[in-house]
């Protein structure tokens, strides 16, 4: 089989590349024992301590993931001049990581976490660590690194913020310009209320908590309430897109433009998140800095994500493990999309409203896609997790439109609905109305477009709730086929 772009990256770009990442470094050490008992002294659990091991945190935990996706990775941030400084210094030459950029500050604590977990569940974490922000000489000398690193060759910049002091304002601001000069791509992993210092930067990646500290209120997981919380915030900072971590809700990117990406979750069992959004970073940052599209770079972001949050502790994804996971989701043979049978798209929905996500109908002929359809249905995706499409077959397009029509045949409409990213699946209905595939279905949502009544909607006993959206004015494939007719009757087409 000939190699594909996704192929070609894994194999041969991914172990080229040479990403910088720059903030605050830490050291997770952690403490695996047994719980059989409580304490005589205080009601407290007694953990049996079995074993102990230490790992790259923090910032160094981006870097980990990094290299062991086999990229070149050259780490910045400040350490002390303690025990921990040491096992640090070891634990990146065993990752082979180029620490040349780490700031040693004297009589300074290295950052480092301590967990202590019983039979793999964590019980409390200890943290060791001074919050003292960087001074004028120690951002003068990372920041001559960064320039040697710039000039030597660089293909990405993650700033990993923890609040500890490395990434001020200046710092911060200083780097996001180098790298714009040197047309280096920039993810940022915010932390605090106040963004102002990430301005400039290409990706800022907040988990839902870091969303809604910014914005200074609580943000529902919802698809409507993440895109109009970083619309919001895209009004008041200059990033080029926001790229919100929603766990088990997967990522949603939204851009300055107003594009938004999604991308589901893949893990299927949950023990550990420590680290995921590193992972997510690290991921994403060598996709985009492999000239990846955002919708792949989502994908291959989502799927490290999915590997990390199975293993217990700060757990780096490596490259064997995409490459493992990509094969196993390339199918042998490709085939084009096939739109479900009513029973096909009931199961599905059942999965969907088991796990508690929100189903959303809508319906229509869809003859000649165009802008109009597209922005209606990207604003019926936002009202829950899943869309699901109701198409007219041909022959019932024939009955409401005309003999002349449908000028798209219904297998191909349905191919160009499900390559949106918003439409999940698509169930092809023979009857005029969706009234009795609505029986059958039964999702949460149905969504109409145009000035009808929720009251008034065919179908609607068939679900929780209807909504009304307004089609945009100006698109509609009449207008199309009208327009295609008058060129041809004026002989300019």
């Amino acid at each position: 089989m000939t190699e594909n772009y996704i192929d070609h990256f894994l194999n041969h770009v991914l172990p080229e590349l040479r990403i910088a990442v720059i903030g605050d470094i830490m050291v997770d050490r952690y403490v695996f024992g047994k719980v059989e008992r409580i304490s005589p002294e205080a009601p407290v659990p007694v953990n049996k301590v079995d074993h102990m091991t230490s790992v790259l945190g923090g910032a160094a935990n981006v870097a980990s993931n990094l290299a062991n996706l086999d990229c070149h990775v050259f780490l910045a941030g400040l350490i002390g001049d303690d025990e921990n400084a040491v096992l640090l210094h070891q634990l990146l030459e065993d990752a082979h990581i180029d620490g040349s950029g780490l700031v040693v500050r004297q009589d300074h604590a290295t950052t480092t976490k301590m967990r202590i977990l019983g039979a793999r569940q964590q019980m409390v974490r200890l943290d060791f660590e001074e919050v003292t922000p960087l001074a004028v000489m120690e951002e003068e000398q990372l920041m001559k690194w960064l320039y040697n690193c710039v000039a030597a060759g660089l293909d990405g910049i993650i700033l990993s913020d923890y609040k500890k002091g490395v990434l001020t304002d200046s710092l911060a601001q200083s780097i996001i310009r180098e790298a714009n000069r040197a047309g280096i791509p920039v993810l940022v992993d915010p932390k605090g209320s106040d963004w102002t210092k990430y301005n400039g930067a290409d990706f800022v990646t907040p988990n839902m908590k870091e969303l809604s500290d910014c914005l200074g209120r609580s943000v529902a997981n919802e698809g409507q309430a993440v895109v109009a919380a970083a619309e919001l915030l895209h009004e008041q900072y200059d990033f080029a897109h926001l790229m919100v971590t929603r766990s088990e809700k997967g990522i949603t990117v939204i851009g300055k433009d107003g594009k938004v990406w999604n991308n589901p979750a893949t893990a299927r069992e949950v023990f550990d998140v420590s680290g995921a959004g590193d992972t997510v970073a690290a991921a994403f940052l060598s996709a985009i800095a492999g000239h990846l599209s955002i919708r792949t770079s989502l994908q291959i972001a989502n799927a490290a994500a999915g590997i990390v949050v199975t293993k217990v502790g700060t757990y780096p994804i490596h490259r064997h493990e995409l490459l493992k996971l990509w094969q196993e989701w390339q199918p042998t043979h490709w085939h084009p999309y096939q739109a479900l049978s009513r029973e096909e798209a009931a199961a599905k929905i059942r999965q969907w409203q088991k796990k508690g996500d929100t189903v959303v109908f809508t319906n229509g002929c869809f003859d000649i896609l165009h802008r109009g359809h597209v922005l209606y249905l990207q604003q019926a995706a936002m009202l829950g997790q899943h869309l699901v499409v109701g198409l007219n077959s041909d022959a019932s397009v024939k009955r409401l439109k005309g003999e002349t029509r449908p000028l798209v045949k219904q297998e191909d409409r349905a191919i160009l609905l499900s390559a949106l990213a918003c439409v999940d699946e698509v169930v092809i209905f023979e009857e005029d109305t969706p009234k009795e595939l609505l029986q059958v279905l039964r999702p949460d949502i149905l969504v109409k477009g145009g000035d009808y009544k929720a009251d008034e909607v065919i179908g609607r006993e068939s679900v929780k709730r209807v909504e009304i959206i307004s089609f945009e004015d100006g698109y509609s494939t009449t207008g199309l086929i009208e327009k295609i007719a008058d060129l041809v009757k004026k002989g300019k087409l």
